[in-house]
Order: C-alpha cells, then structure tokens, then sequence
C-alpha cells in the first residue's frame, strides 16, 4: 500500500513545540543518552522551555540570531529546540573550523548569544576579537570555570521557569541556519523554516526509514549537520525514538564502543566512516551488536562497501543523497530494495529531474545530467547573497550540483558532482565510478580521482590511492589497478596515472576534496 503524503503543519506553527506535544504522553522514556547523563522527554520539553525563557531574559528578540557551536551533548538539542521555541533563529555551525571561518559567521549572522562548549571557547574567543561585531553574552557548556561575561548553561537553563508558550511563529518563519561546506568560497548561511524540519520528518523518517519509537538511534554525523539534525534530532524525536549522543570524533574505535554498549539499532554514517571501521581490527561481530538498519549519505556509497557491510551484519544500508539546502535526503534506497551502485529513487513527496547543460530534461536511460530537485523542504534561501540564491534556488526547483543517470529500471546512479566531471577523448567520465570500480580491488582502502593534463593538453584521469597496506604501494600495483579498471570499465575511463598517498585530504564532513588534489598536481607543474 502507497503511504499517503502527510498534511501540511498548520500556519500557525512552531517545531519544538510540535515535538514537545507529539511526545506529551513519553515522559519517563529517555531520549538522550549522551557521555555523561540521560535525559528523559519530560526532562527534555522543561529544559527547553526553560532555555526560551533564558533567551527572552537576555533580551534576545524574535527572529534575532544565536550562534551555536557545540559538541554533541545534551545540551545541544536543548539550545537548539530552546531558540526555535522562542521564536529566535540558532545559527548551528560545524565545531571543527577555523578562527576567520568563526569570526565571519560571527558578523554575518550578527548573533546576538552564542551557547559554545567548553572546549571551544579559546577558538570562538580568538573569533570574537577578529570579528568586527560584538557578542552579548557567552553561554558555556559543560565548564568548570567561567569569566565574567561567561554564564554555565546548566545555571542559564535552572534559573528561569519554563516558558510553556511558545512563540505563535508561522510555519514559513526562519527558524534556523546551517552554514555550507564553503568548499568553493565563504560558507553560504542557508536559512530553513520551522516546516522544513517537520516535512524531513515526515517524508522519511517513519515512511521510508521505518523509524519508531522503539529504536535508538545513532550517528557518526554530527548534529551541525543537515544530515545529522535529521538523524540525532528531528527523525528520532517525530517518532519518539531514543538518541546516543558522543562528543567525540567519529572513528571506528569510538563507534563500535557506542555499538557494543549502547545498542543502538539504527546507525547513520557516511562511506568513509563504513569503509574505515570494516578496515579496522576491532569491527565487532554481528551477535554483539542490535543493528537492524543503517543509513549512508554525504557522497555516494561504494557498492563494495555496502556488499561487505551487509556481509557482515546482516542489515542494509540504506543510501541516500541529501543536501544542505534540502535539508536532508530527497533521493533513496528503501529497506527491502536497496540496490547497491545507486541511490535509490525519488522520496515520496519530492520530484527530481534530470537536465543536460541548456536546461533541456533528459527522460532516457543512462543520460548523464543535472540533478534538481523540487520538494516541501527546500531552504528559503543563502542570507545576503542573492547571486548564490538564484543560481541555486530556481522557483519551486533547487540545483543540487550532482550529476547523474537513471538505469534502465529507474534507479539513480551517481556520477560526480558537476564541477569535477572529466571528459576524456570527447566523452563525460565520473570520477566517482573509476573509485568506486579500484575500491573493488581487494588492495584498495579509498581513491580520488582527478583530470590532469598530458604532454599534448589532452585531459586524462589520475587515481590517488590509499592502500589498506601502505607499505604495498610500487610500479607494479599500479600497472596491476590500471588493467583492473580497464577490464570492467570502458579503456578510455581508466587512470593513466596511479599514485599512493597516506590518507585523502576531506572536509569536516568527511567529503573528499578533490580540489585540494587539483591544487596539488598544479603546483607541480609550475
């Protein structure tokens, strides 16, 4: 049976306080378990009312910003559904960037608070005297001791009383921003409404996913992502699940603790996080752990790894593709049918297209064109910067960046993103499917690939490999990689070039940047 698209969230409407009456009657149930306590529903609704009466008592108006740069904890979801509550925009930014990278969010957020851990204070400090804007109060997480203009954020939350009525925001209201990678110049502040949250939800979480409250769920993503919000916060509190919490860095070592102790049944991760723990020594077996489902998104999930993690296990995973600008994943797998070497098909409640270079939409089988996508939680737009925003958001259309082709039973395949397609004797190869075929090899740990320039201008493919032995990297692998592409792809797709390196420069999301490794073959010839 078809699921029926959900309704609409009336007008009139504010998310957290949506949460809270959802999970009225889970009050004794817990729903963070982060390193150092749990927190039950009932716990978690007090809080964030008493964290919105906070922010009223500093003076902070409606639709004025605050930034939040925290580690996963507790106090997170708290300061975040704290700020929707009161109708005040929290500006949720990554925890692993640099001074100048905080001290332009600073000015162009203009936030008024900012609720930072302890942890990073010095950082966001150092911001603040570059910043050519001032901070009105520091909200600290989890620190032993504090300045003058410092308020701990267990003392800022105890001391008001909770704040039951929400702010009467409308479902279209700002309610939040996430920042983009800034991959490709200054990060673009993508502001989402209070409905977008609800609509990720409510088109994936309980539909496609199968999320219920008796799952607890688990992700390696942290919460200052688009992907991760959903994961740790929006999907899990719609259906009432339980969440885990780590602070953290995501390695294996840290992962398989949380799969042994805590249990988690749903793990959401990214393919680089899959790929390093089925390489680690430590990777539990399958009757030590409670998964019953996984989830892939971030860049495109190696048909290997799936197999081998499937392998293992016994459980999918399910991989999909999302974006900050959606908010979270629009095209997926399903439970049930997940064809790894795809991601899937459109989500119910979204229509996506694919177009060539002049706008044109492609309705064949394998035509490699431009993904766009049109669906209910789409950002409104990047603050302050109208020529990003048109390029990007196009009416009821949003321009993901990502190429890719329908096969011939109508899943998509992905083929890179746009900006780093080659074309090699005339005709597109994608980066991502040369990777994707080496990591096949039982050598291979992860690849990149890139187009450099021969002795006559002609564009040709390199591969940078990382071996899951690094002592074995030699003139003979090479040659061995190369005719191992060339027997399962087209001879012109194959790397003309191989070359080995210890690890992969990433983003803090853990994307690769093939950019870095362009730069890279550029200085080599200057």
């Amino acid at each position: 049976m078809t699921p029926q698209t959900p309704t609409a969230p009336p007008e009139r409407f504010n998310f957290a306080q949506h949460l809270i009456e959802r999970n009225a009657t889970r009050g004794a149930k817990a729903a963070y378990i982060d390193d150092a306590e749990t927190l039950t529903y009932a716990a978690l609704a007090d809080r964030v009312q008493r964290c919105a009466a906070g922010l009223h008592a500093l003076g902070v108006r409606r639709e004025e910003r605050v930034l939040l740069l925290m580690h996963d904890c507790n106090d997170w979801p708290v300061s975040f559904l704290g700020a929707l509550h009161a109708g005040i925009v929290p500006v949720a930014v990554n925890t692993l960037l640099t001074v100048d990278e905080y001290a332009y969010m600073l000015e162009h957020s203009r936030a008024q608070v900012t609720l930072v851990s302890a942890a990073l204070l010095p950082t966001l400090r150092a911001a603040m005297a570059k910043a050519q804007h001032e901070i009105r109060t520091i909200i600290v997480s989890r620190g032993s001791e504090h300045a003058a203009d410092e308020i701990p954020f267990r003392q800022f939350v105890d001391s008001h009383i909770a704040a039951v009525a929400a702010a009467t925001t409308h479902r279209d209201d700002i309610g939040f921003w996430l920042y983009s990678s800034g991959s490709t110049g200054r990060p673009k502040g993508t502001a989402h409404t209070h409905a977008n949250l609800y609509w990720t939800a409510e088109l994936y979480a309980a539909p496609v996913l199968g999320l219920s409250d008796g799952d607890v769920c688990f992700s390696a993503a942290k919460l200052f992502f688009a992907y991760g919000l959903g994961n740790a916060l929006s999907f899990p509190l719609s259906v009432g699940a339980t969440v885990v919490l780590m602070a953290e860095r995501p390695t294996p070592d840290a992962c398989f603790k949380r799969f042994t102790e805590r249990q988690p049944t749903v793990f959401f991760g990214a393919p680089t996080g899959y790929a390093g723990m089925l390489a680690a020594p430590g990777l539990p077996a399958r009757a030590d752990v409670a998964l019953r489902m996984c989830s892939s998104a971030g860049e495109a999930l190696p048909r290997e790894i799936g197999e081998k993690w499937t392998a293992h296990f016994g459980c999918e995973i399910i991989d999909g593709i999302g974006s900050t600008e959606m908010l979270h994943i629009f095209l997926s797998n399903r439970p049930g049918d997940v064809r790894y070497g795809t991601t899937g098909k459109a989500v119910p409640g979204y229509v996506v297209e694919l177009r060539d270079e002049t706008g044109h939409v492609l309705t064949g089988s394998e035509e490699v064109g431009d993904l766009y996508i049109s669906g209910p939680s789409s950002a409104l737009m990047y603050w302050n910067n109208r020529e990003k925003s048109n390029d990007t958001f196009r009416g009821a259309w949003t321009k993901s960046g990502d190429k890719y082709f329908r096969d011939a039973d109508g899943y998509y395949v992905y083929a890179g993103r746009s900006d780093d397609m080659l074309k090699v004797s005339g005709q597109y190869v994608s980066p991502f499917e040369v990777e994707s075929t080496l990591m096949q090899h039982p050598a291979v740990l992860e690849s990149a690939v890139i187009g450099v320039d021969d002795e006559n201008g002609l564009t040709r493919a390199k591969a940078f490999v990382v071996l899951k032995d690094k002592s074995l990297g030699s003139d003979a692998l090479s040659l061995e990689l190369q005719t191992f592409v060339k027997a399962k792809l087209a001879p012109y797709k194959y790397p003309r070039q191989v070359e080995f390196l210890a690890e992969l420069p990433k983003t803090a999301t853990g994307k690769i940047q093939r950019f870095k490794l362009r730069d890279l073959e550029k200085s080599r010839v200057q």
